[in-house]
């Protein structure tokens, strides 16, 4: 598969601090990286990560839920922003509402998202917690695309996480926030270059040789 060269203009969603959204503004500072953060975007106006965007030359701006009588309205008003920036591919970061799939279906195959656990498992909130009370021994992150069903979407990366026998929800999800810096990046890099493909609900890479695999483990 052919690489394009052209940076892929990126919009980065966010409704609080953003720190995927920082993870990912830097690894674009890289100018080989085949995408550009051109636009972070928040449903809430008092959201952390606005000032990060801003003090990083990052335009931002904030579409405000609250004052849309439907989801519906809100994605327009959203949809016009991200037209007017001319962006390519969106990567959801800690963005705390649910899409319509008319929404979604606009940028399929062009959205991503990461989930702090290793899906199918605990797909929604409190995953550490969770994970923790059922004592796996395993547990970590998923960076994949966006479909209609909440968390759910072809898998494009993973990072496994020892969960220790200390842990609390708060450490656990400090280690794993560690590896979601590290894939979430990969991920963008992998799609904005044009080396993923997805067939039925499988993702391929085309990764050149050297290439970081899809499935991280930090302890092996």
């Amino acid at each position: 598969m052919q690489t394009n060269c052209r940076r892929k203009r990126t919009a980065v969603l966010i409704s609080g601090r953003g720190s995927n959204m920082q993870a990912l503004v830097e690894r674009a500072r890289v100018p080989s990286f085949p995408a550009e953060i051109a636009l972070v975007l928040s449903n809430r106006p008092e959201a952390a990560g606005l000032a990060f965007a801003r003090a990083n030359d990052v335009a931002c701006a904030a579409v405000d839920h609250k004052i849309y009588a439907g989801r519906e309205e809100f994605e327009r008003s959203m949809q016009a922003l991200l037209e007017l920036h001319r962006i390519e591919i969106i990567c959801l970061a800690g963005f705390m509402r649910l899409l319509t799939p008319s929404f979604i279906g606009q940028w399929q195959g062009r959205m991503l998202n990461i989930h702090p656990a290793l899906l199918p498992a605990y797909r929604g909130l409190d995953t550490h917690a969770r994970a923790l009370a059922d004592g796996v021994k395993i547990h970590g992150c998923t960076a994949h695309f966006v479909v209609p069903a909440m968390d759910e979407g072809p898998i494009v990366a993973q990072a496994a996480v020892a969960v220790l026998d200390g842990d609390t929800p708060e450490t656990l999800a400090a280690r794993v926030l560690e590896q979601e810096h590290l894939i979430y990046p990969a991920a963008l890099e992998r799609l904005a270059a044009g080396r993923l493909r997805i067939e039925g609900n499988r993702v391929y890479s085309d990764d050149p040789e050297g290439a970081p695999p899809a499935l991280r483990n930090p302890e092996a």
